[in-house]
């Protein structure tokens, strides 16, 4: 639990900062909220003021409308609310995506959202940043996930999908970040074939072109006429969209999914897919633990996904003060599916907050397995024998530099 004198306290609308009387990431409408990033669980409609990192502007006004108050920001561009320095710092989750850091009274706090380590063309790498408090997501937060290179992992999307010319290829991916991080990936190979897109993918591709990063070529699957042949054609698709009557006109195609969740048993298979590619835009269990090592925090809050096994591990094998963060909808945002915490969405769009299945057996669990997330369950049983140096092996990440902020203006 946040104790009552912290800089960012839990309140009924979210993780609030007294000192700057600002809310960050609320999950209801509130007069001033700070953005880590513009995914549904993250970026709500109907607040008073938004900040967010400029470079996901068009992803906001997109989803919460034209209209919105939104100050846009730089990275590592500080500015003054009430009595609370602010600045943003990438976490490489998806374009425009910031960790937010404050500071007030001699103290600093860090709210990394949703973030990653890994490599991606599509957005801005990842920025290890300084704070005495840490509140980290772990919705990855078991040491089974291990991330391989996006570039080998679009390679082997290439390869599923150039190995069978004569079916259309359905790739099922979130269509904020992870589709656009496969077109991406798919340019920096030489891929020169025209992607075909569901409306909600295509719908969110012009804000990526406008902040300059390659894409391959795509056009919309409803601009193609009916009697088109799609033999041979990748189409990328939102995982809601496998059981909707769009894909009637794709009968007979081979399907897949790309998900972090593909790296356990069972995923494909529930999923229904021929096939599964383990790709995230959340941190592995290596990174989660080198950014709470590399941060400096002296006390260290989890939420999302397994908060328990990683603030046991922090505490048990790091020997930094960690907890769980319970209360409201904070550990609980739910999976992009709406199987989890949260309503369906049209683009399901993040891997956000779902718990590991309760029939997951961790030792059994190898790198070619692969599940999904469904209903909620307890954490898995035997949870203790996780802290275990040699099975966890946090295989540690060679520290970056360490950035702040200078303060730019001062707000009311």
């Amino acid at each position: 639990m946040l104790p009552p004198d912290g800089l960012i306290s839990l309140t009924p609308q979210g993780l609030y900062c007294r000192a700057a009387d600002v809310w960050i990431d609320p999950w209801r409408p509130v007069s001033r909220a700070l953005i880590t990033h513009g995914h549904a669980d993250h970026a709500r409609p109907g607040c008073g003021t938004y900040w967010a990192i400029g470079a996901g502007a068009g992803i906001l006004r997109k989803r919460l409308g034209q209209g919105i108050e939104l100050h846009s920001l730089d990275y590592g561009e500080a500015l003054q609310i009430g009595d609370a320095q602010v600045s943003f710092h990438s976490a490489g989750h998806v374009l425009g995506s910031a960790q937010i850091r404050l500071e007030a009274g001699g103290e600093s706090w860090l709210v990394t959202g949703d973030f990653k380590r890994d490599a991606d063309l599509s957005c801005a790498a990842f920025e290890p940043v300084r704070a005495d408090v840490l509140i980290s997501e772990a919705t990855f937060g078991l040491p089974i996930y291990r991330w391989s290179p996006g570039a080998q992992v679009a390679a082997e999307i290439r390869t599923w999908w150039q190995s069978c010319p004569q079916r259309p290829s359905v790739l099922f991916c979130y269509a904020f970040g992870k589709a656009q991080r496969i077109l991406a990936e798919l340019h920096a190979l030489g891929v020169e074939q025209e992607v075909l897109l569901h409306g909600a993918v295509a719908a969110l591709i012009e804000p990526y072109r406008q902040q300059g990063i390659a894409l391959v070529p795509t056009r919309p699957l409803s601009a193609l006429s009916r009697d088109e042949p799609l033999a041979g054609r990748l189409v990328l698709a939102p995982p809601a969209a496998q059981a909707s009557a769009w894909m009637k006109r794709l009968r007979g195609a081979q399907t897949a999914f790309a998900s972090g969740w593909m790296a356990v048993r069972g995923a494909r298979r529930r999923r229904g897919c021929e096939s599964g590619f383990v790709l995230s835009d959340h941190a592995d269990w290596p990174a989660l633990v080198a950014t709470a090592r590399q941060s400096g925090a002296r006390q260290v809050y989890v939420t999302h996904g397994q908060s328990d096994v990683l603030a046991r591990y922090l505490r048990e094998v790091e020997g930094i003060a960690a907890e769980p963060l319970q209360g409201g909808g904070l550990a609980e945002r739910g999976n992009p599916d709406g199987e989890v915490g949260r309503e369906a969405t049209a683009d399901d769009t993040g891997e956000t907050g779902a718990a590991i299945p309760g029939d997951i057996t961790i030792g059994e669990a190898t790198a070619g397995d692969t599940t999904e997330p469904g209903a909620e369950p307890a954490e898995p049983e035997g949870a203790a024998g996780l802290i275990n140096v040699g099975l966890i092996n946090a295989d540690p990440i060679h520290a970056d530099p360490i950035h702040g902020g200078e303060p730019r203006e001062a707000l009311p």
